[in-house]
């Protein structure tokens, strides 16, 4: 069969009358006016009665199927109208091109051409969008029936399309390729043109807020070279809906509680490759807040229980946000004393003539609600299980929204979505709740790259490649391996979060670690351990870890050479009488340590948290087999304090302290070195006690020696992250830190002094005297992946002290 390549046209075909006999009605008298031509000659034939009815042209479809549609049946007589709407009725199905119904003496014939079947749907000339976003939009499928009618309108859809991706400039051509069988091919020839940028953005009737200040407070952007990897600076109808709230929210919040948007043109510019979009305002005045009242019936939420909760002063700039958390705050309370569901109606009166907002909160117990369904919607990779046992309700429980908040804050903790939310909706009866939780999915796959640079030149390597959920069930693997002019590490880590389908984490690490610190004290160890860990829940906030590990210590002094008399011998030769203690050190050690850890989390957000604390107790007794004992407790936590307008300050804290029992001291290699990320401007292992060769005179120092490590620190950091005044697009932010904290103690047997020559000796300084540094972070979220420079000064330091005064970080994800 010959095939024709032929554009689309709208309408239906013309098809000649064939047979011989009268025409009761066509395809186009379906859609003509009544006592046209055609339905005529019907009236002479009304007393007849129909026969048979017969169809003809059909190829797929069933005669009885066309019958069916028909509003006569054999007996009946010849009547016009019915026959008219039989006609329209069976157009109407879309599945003819042409019908005509005519009568052959008492037959009633029906002549029908099929409309074609859809084999495939084609789109050619796309460069910038993928086939499936446009087979989602368009209805047009294989196996479908073909009509020019819905080809017009996937056209429109497809134009659409192109519009919200910012071609305005786009032409979508249909056409179709005739096959044998009544079949066609679908193609839609798509001319995407150029990018509609945003050329200009404009705001008429702003006095309180400069157009800079204005256009960061919208998602559109101008068109700029440096956008390349940002799809807002192109023109958006929908995105221009948004901006107008974004506005209407950033001067809400600033006080303009009448504020509004008068309108949002978008103008095609000349050459029609751009739009200048304009805002136009009316800010109204600027109002505070005045009388704030809060109005309850319920016998346990007292007035005044509720007010305190109220993040609202009166005389305080108007900001419609604190009503919001005002509602939020009210509602947490009531849900702790008991009040799952409680009505919190704000009544808002606005005083023009004193420029006063007043707020009486009516709050009134809500109807018993229960959870009829709970819907996860996004998860597109990880499994619903590992979403859901994370919730703390279930269906059929009460309706609480303290738990469904706290069961997002759990899910956000995860670290597998960007963003979570909790909404519910009424479910099929007036008592029952539908919550959704719509979670938005993220690359938990991170390769991760790590370099820094210190002031004594020492340079560090670092990748990784670690899964968070892998498989999407919520395990989390890691593959490690650094290497740098201290230490070469390979690791792998796994954990698998709920152990036997029971709230228990289990893990096991498996590692192999080198670290040479010949440079810094003198010594070198090859450390490969095993370990296992597991952790639960004690509470709703709080839980315990138990870990043990077996691992293999190999310990080498520095090879160096002393006289002693006249021969020349290792510094560790028994003949050496002034051996360094580290010798004593040198050799293989088995470790076998258990350890347990709780962790407290009272943060109102695990990622960026604005309220609450965290705190990490942690303690490890080695010595229940093996060769070293030894007792070692850390405490680490963090306090935060959101101060609005994206400031944040917090305070970090670590402390730690490690001794020996059984008669042991602490080798070198159990010891606490701090240092590089762990106190910025300072090298690692660049603080602490540390081995001096000191003139027995004067006392000066006259070379700086090893570096020991100590049995004490304790370490905190105060900052304040400070947003950068420049468009979010930039993905810029910064932080203020202040570093202070101090290394020192060991033990007494490693302290003694050891003479050099006659005018020097070797000493251990292990004073735990204070340090201080003090710096400015930059974190970029780049394109591929999290940036951050560390900018810091040492302000109180020893003299033996080795500094780092930049340092850097980077990873990707996947």
């Amino acid at each position: 069969m010959k095939r024709v390549l032929r554009d689309v046209v709208l309408g239906a075909m013309s098809v000649a009358t064939v047979g011989a006999g009268t025409v009761l009605a066509t395809s186009s008298d379906a859609y003509a006016q009544e006592g046209t031509q055609g339905a005529a000659p019907a009236a002479e034939q009304s007393g007849v009665a129909i026969r048979r009815i017969l169809v003809e042209g059909n190829q797929r479809i069933e005669p009885a199927t066309i019958t069916s549609y028909l509003l006569v049946r054999p007996g009946d007589t010849f009547d016009a109208e019915r026959i008219d709407l039989s006609l329209k009725t069976l157009f109407a199905t879309g599945l003819f091109a042409d019908v005509q119904i005519e009568q052959r003496g008492g037959d009633l014939v029906v002549a029908v051409i099929e409309n074609p079947v859809i084999n495939r749907v084609i789109f050619e000339g796309m460069r910038t969008l993928d086939e499936e976003d446009l087979e989602d939009e368009v209805q047009a499928r294989p196996r479908s029936v073909f009509t020019p009618a819905r080809a017009q309108g996937d056209v429109q859809r497809i134009i659409e399309v192109y519009r919200r991706a910012g071609r305005f400039a786009a032409q979508v051509t249909p056409q179709v390729r005739e096959l044998d069988q009544n079949r066609v091919d679908l193609i839609f020839e798509v001319d995407e043109g150029p990018v509609t940028g945003v050329r200009d953005i404009n705001f008429i009737g702003n006095e309180a807020f400069s157009d800079r200040r204005l256009r960061d407070a919208i998602v559109t952007a101008e068109s700029s070279w440096w956008n390349f990897f940002s799809s807002n600076d192109n023109y958006d109808p929908d995105r221009l809906e948004y901006d107008r709230e974004q506005l209407r929210q950033y001067y809400n919040n600033r006080g303009y509680a009448d504020f509004r948007v008068v309108s949002a043109v978008a103008e095609l510019t000349p050459d029609q490759k751009d739009f200048f979009i304009t805002f136009t305002v009316d800010e109204g005045p600027r109002y505070e807040f005045g009388e704030i009242r809060v109005q309850t019936a319920l016998n346990r939420l007292p007035e005044e229980l509720l007010r305190s909760a109220v993040p609202i002063r009166t005389g305080t700039e108007f900001r419609g946000d604190l009503i919001e958390d005002a509602i939020d705050s009210m509602s947490y309370i009531a849900g702790t004393v008991g009040y799952a569901n409680v009505d919190i109606v704000p009544m808002i009166e606005r005083d023009p003539e004193t420029r006063r907002v007043n707020i009486t909160f009516e709050v009134d117990e809500g109807p018993r609600v229960f959870i009829e369904r709970i819907d996860i919607v996004g998860n597109t990779r990880t499994i619903d299980p590992v979403i859901r046992r994370e919730m703390m309700v279930s269906e059929g429980d009460a309706f609480n929204r303290v738990l469904l908040d706290r069961s997002r804050q759990r899910i956000r903790a995860l670290g597998f979505f960007g963003d979570v939310t909790v909404e519910d909706a009424d479910g099929s009866q007036p008592d029952r709740s539908v919550v959704t939780v719509t979670v938005e999915e993220q690359s938990t796959g991170e390769l991760a790259f790590a370099a820094g640079y210190s002031s004594t030149e020492s340079f560090l390597f670092d990748v990784s490649i670690t899964e968070r959920n892998l498989r999407g069930r919520g395990q989390f693997l890691r593959l490690r391996a650094s290497s740098s002019s201290q230490r070469q590490q390979v690791d792998i880590r796994f954990t698998e979060p709920r152990f036997l389908g029971r709230e228990i984490a289990a893990g096991v690490d498996i590692y192999s670690l080198r670290t040479d610190f010949s440079s810094q004290s003198s010594f070198e160890n090859q450390s490969t351990g095993i370990g296992l860990r597991t952790s639960f829940p004690v509470s709703d906030r709080t839980s315990l870890g138990l870990t043990y590990s077996l691992i293999q210590d190999d310990t080498e002094i520095t090879d160096a050479y002393v006289s002693v008399g006249s021969e020349v011998v290792e510094q560790c030769d028994e003949a050496n009488v002034n051996r360094p203690y580290l010798c004593e050190q040198e050799g293989t050690f088995l470790t076998s340590v258990l350890g347990a850890t709780i962790n407290m989390d009272r943060r109102n957000d695990p990622i960026r948290a604005t309220r609450g604390f965290d705190l990490q107790l942690r303690q490890d007794l080695a010595g229940l087999g093996g060769e070293v004992n030894y007792l070692r407790t850390e405490l680490e936590g963090g306090i935060y304090y959101g101060l609005g307008r994206g400031f944040r300050a917090s305070f970090r804290g670590s402390a730690g302290f490690i001794d020996g029992w059984g008669g042991d001291d602490v080798r070198i290699n159990d010891r606490f070195f701090k240092g590089g990320s762990s106190f910025r401007g300072f090298d690692v292992a660049g603080i602490g006690p540390r081995q001096l060769i000191v003139n027995n005179t004067t006392g000066e120092i006259e070379d700086i020696g090893d570096a020991l490590g100590g049995n004490v620190f304790a370490i905190g950091t105060l900052q304040l992250d400070v947003p950068l005044p420049l468009p979010e697009s930039f993905s810029l932010g910064s932080a203020l830190f202040v570093d202070f904290g101090t290394l020192g103690v060991i033990d007494s047997g490693n302290r003694e002094s050891i003479p050099v020559d006659s005018d020097s000796s070797l000493i251990v300084d292990d004073s735990a005297s204070l340090r201080v540094s003090a710096g400015v972070s930059v974190f970029w979220d780049s394109p591929f992946g999290p940036v951050q420079f560390d900018f810091a000064h040492p302000i109180e330091s020893e003299e033996y002290d080795k500094t780092e005064e930049f340092r850097f970080s980077t990873r990707t994800n996947f």
